[in-house]
C-alpha cells in the first residue's frame, strides 16, 4: 500500500542537516506500517524499538547520550547501529518520555543517524504541564487515513490518478471517466480511508467484511480510553464518543451528547478526544480576513470524526441502501460534509497541524453558512457541499458580495466547470483544488 509521505520520507533520508522525525496521527492510520515498510526499502538495518510491546527497552535511555543509547540498543537487538545506514524507529514514544526528551541529543550529537519516532496517544504527553519538549530539534510530520487519491492508488488506478494530476477547465474528463471515478468515490465513502478496512476491501470486496474490521477499530479506540482517562472521565469519554458519530457536521452544543453531563466534564472528554486524534473540530469564521484563525470563534463549532467509514460503522448504516441512494444525501449530507473536510485535512500541509473553518453569519433575519472556508494564498474562498444537480447556493452567493471574493467553490456530483462565479469541482477532485484555484 503506497502513501503520500513516502516520497517526503525519501526525500528527508537525503537531506542535510536533517532533524529526527516525530510522525503524529491517530491510533491505526498506518504510522508503524509505513516507517517499517520505509525502513526496509531505503535502509540496509531497521531498528523497531516499541516501547509498548518491549517495555523493558526504556532502561535504555536512562542516559540521555545517544552514543550510549545506540550501544544499549544494540546489545539488546543484537544488531549494529551505523549512520547512514541504519534506521532508528522508536514506537509508541509516548511510553518513554525520557526517549523524546533524547531526540535532542541525537539531533545534536549523532545527527548522521536517522531516527523516526511515532506514538498514538503521544498528545497527551506533549500536554502534561512538566514535560520539556525538545523544541527547534525534531520535524513534525502528521499522517491521516488514505485519502481517495491514496484509495485509487492502492487499487492500481494508476492511468486515472495521472488524469486527476492533469485534468483543466479548458479539457474536463469525458462522461464515462466522470462516471468512473463517481463509482469508485462511492465505494470510498463507504468504506473510508483506514488502511486496514482498505487492504480488506481490496482482498475481499465485501462490505460485510469491512463492517467487521470497523467494529473492530470503534473497540480499540475504546480500549484506550483507561491510558489516558481517570474513572471520572471515562464515563464522560465513552458518552461522547458514543454519541459524536451521530453529531457529525451539525452545529455542536454539549447537550446534544447528553443533558445529564456537565458541560465541564464534556469539554475534557471532547479536548481528550481531539489529543487522540478521533475528533477534529471546524470553527466558525467571520472570514473578514487573514489568517482565519484570527477571526475564529472557538465556543462555535461543527465536528468531524476521523473517518467516514468509522462514522458509517457507528452509526449502523446499511450498506446496501446506502450503495443505492443519492450520495450527497446518505445521512442527511452529514457524510458528504465529513468526506470533504476529511480530504481537505488529507491534502494539507503534512508538516503541520491543520484547522478546518466555516462561515456563519448569524444576524437576525439574515443568518447564512457556508460549509467551509479555504485559505488559498492571499484569497479567502468559500466551499459549498451540495446534493444532486440541483440545490441553491444562496449562502455561497451572499458570501462572495459581501466579502467581495472573485469566485466560491461548489463541491458536488457536477463535472468539472466555471460559470457565474462558481468554479464547480467535482468530489473525487478535492485533492486537486488547489491547482484549480490557482488557474483560476
Amino acid at each position: 500500500m503506497r502513501r503520500a509521505i513516502e516520497p517526503i520520507l525519501k526525500k528527508w533520508k537525503d537531506q542535510s542537516g536533517r532533524l529526527p522525525i516525530i510522525l503524529r496521527g491517530a491510533r491505526q492510520v498506518g504510522k508503524s506500517f509505513i516507517v517499517e515498510k520505509f525502513g526496509k526499502e531505503n535502509f540496509e538495518s531497521l531498528i523497531i524499538c516499541n516501547f509498548e510491546l518491549r517495555p523493558e527497552l526504556m532502561q535504555c535511555f536512562e542516559n540521555l547520550d545517544p552514543v550510549s543509547i545506540c550501544a544499549k540498543l544494540e546489545v539488546a537487538f543484537k544488531t549494529r547501529i551505523v549512520p547512514g545506514k541504519t534506521l532508528l524507529f522508536l514506537d509508541e514514544i509516548q511510553n518513554c518520555p525520557k526517549a523524546i526528551t533524547a531526540l535532542r541529543y541525537f539531533n545534536e550529537k549523532l545527527s548522521t543517524l536517522h531516527v523516526i519516532a511515532a506514538g498514538s496517544l503521544l498528545e497527551f504527553t506533549l500536554h502534561e504541564e512538566n514535560f520539556s519538549f525538545p523544541v527547534g530539534r525534531v520535524q513534525f510530520l502528521y499522517l491521516k487515513p488514505l485519502s481517495f487519491h491514496e484509495y485509487l492508488v492502492s487499487q492500481n488506478h494508476d492511468q486515472l490518478v495521472e488524469m486527476l494530476d492533469t485534468v483543466n477547465l479548458q479539457q474536463p474528463f469525458e462522461p464515462f471517466i466522470h462516471e468512473q471515478l463517481l463509482l469508485l468515490l462511492r465505494e470510498y465513502f463507504l468504506i473510508g480511508g483506514m488502511p486496514s478496512v482498505v487492504r480488506c476491501f481490496l482482498e475481499t470486496k465485501s462490505f460485510l467484511e469491512c463492517q467487521i474490521i470497523l467494529a473492530g477499530l470503534l473497540e480499540t479506540y475504546r480500549s484506550d480510553f483507561p491510558k489516558y482517562a481517570t474513572k471520572a472521565q471515562y464515563r464522560h469519554l465513552q458518552t461522547f464518543f458514543e454519541k459524536a458519530p451521530l453529531l457529525v457536521s451539525q452545529h455542536f452544543k454539549y447537550t446534544l451528547v447528553s443533558p445529564e453531563h456537565r458541560s465541564q466534564d464534556l469539554k475534557i472528554a471532547l479536548e481528550q478526544l481531539g489529543w487522540a486524534g478521533l475528533l477534529h473540530r471546524v470553527l466558525a469564521t467571520s472570514a473578514t480576513g487573514i489568517p482565519l484563525q484570527i477571526h475564529a470563534k472557538e465556543n462555535k463549532f461543527k465536528l468531524l470524526f476521523l473517518d467516514g467509514g468509522l462514522v458509517n460503522c457507528a452509526t449502523k448504516l446499511d450498506m446496501q441502501t446506502a450503495w443505492d441512494s443519492e450520495l450527497l444525501q446518505i445521512n442527511s449530507g452529514a457524510l458528504a460534509e465529513q468526506f470533504v473536510g476529511q480530504e481537505l485535512l488529507a491534502y494539507a500541509d503534512p508538516y503541520m497541524s491543520q484547522q478546518l473553518y466555516y462561515w456563519e453569519r448569524d444576524k437576525k433575519g439574515a443568518m447564512a453558512e457556508v460549509d467551509y472556508v479555504i485559505q488559498a494564498d492571499s484569497r479567502i474562498l468559500p466551499v459549498e457541499v451540495k446534493a444532486g444537480t440541483t440545490g441553491s447556493l444562496k449562502s455561497l452567493t451572499q458570501f462572495l458580495q459581501e466579502k467581495q471574493v472573485p469566485f466560491g467553490i461548489r463541491i458536488s456530483q457536477h463535472p468539472l466547470s466555471f460559470h457565474d462565479q462558481i468554479l464547480s469541482v467535482p468530489l473525487y477532485l478535492i485533492g486537486q483544488l488547489r491547482r484549480l484555484v490557482n488557474g483560476i
